[in-house]
């Protein structure tokens, strides 16, 4: 009876594990290691309910809505005409109507106010504009209107894209209406 040893790797296959070890073993402590991503520390939501689950919209209104919540949280950037630099209220606005459907808005929510037509508010649809007088001048604020009585708008420098409702006590004491591009 003899006994066979059992074979040891090569040494170029001890080192490609070895090093094969060790890249995993770096890797594992790393991500122990990482801090976690830096937000913003005081971004004031209001209390109000802003679930989105009630949402609904067909054609047109459907793309509007699909672009807009996916600019949720984006950073506002005065002036700014896309996401990675930043988007303002018209910005944000004249970006999802182009990319959506294909619509090329002005950066300027007065001047887009003046290219739709006005809708009552028990009118109104996904994907209409709503607009806001905050800076005592009318259409001096827009948003998107989502349904359920919720808009999306960019508010204002050191804030990010949100929700918010129409009903909220700043912005329905501000209201000027809503208008609408669609047919």
């Amino acid at each position: 009876m003899s006994k066979t040893r059992p074979t040891l790797p090569s040494p170029e296959r001890r080192r490609l594990l070895g090093g094969a070890m060790l890249g995993t073993l770096a890797l594992w402590l790393s991500a122990c290691g990482t801090p976690p991503r830096k937000t913003s520390q005081a971004r004031p939501r209001p209390s109000q309910d802003k679930t989105l689950s009630a949402l609904k919209a067909d054609g047109a209104g459907r793309e509007i809505l699909m672009y807009t919540l996916g600019l949720l949280d984006l950073d506002y950037k005065f002036g700014g005409s896309n996401p990675e630099a930043g988007l303002d209220c018209s910005g944000m606005v004249s970006y999802i109507y182009q990319n959506a459907v294909g619509v090329r808005l002005p950066h300027n929510a007065a001047q887009i106010a003046g290219l739709a037509r006005p809708v009552s508010n028990s009118q109104m649809q996904v994907g209409d504009l709503v607009f806001f007088n905050t800076m005592n001048r009318s259409f001096s604020h827009m948003g998107i209107y989502i349904g359920d009585n919720k808009f999306v708008h960019a508010p204002r420098t050191n804030s990010a894209i949100r929700v918010d409702r129409l009903d909220n006590s700043y912005f329905s004491a501000r209201f000027e209406g809503a208008r609408t591009l669609f047919a």
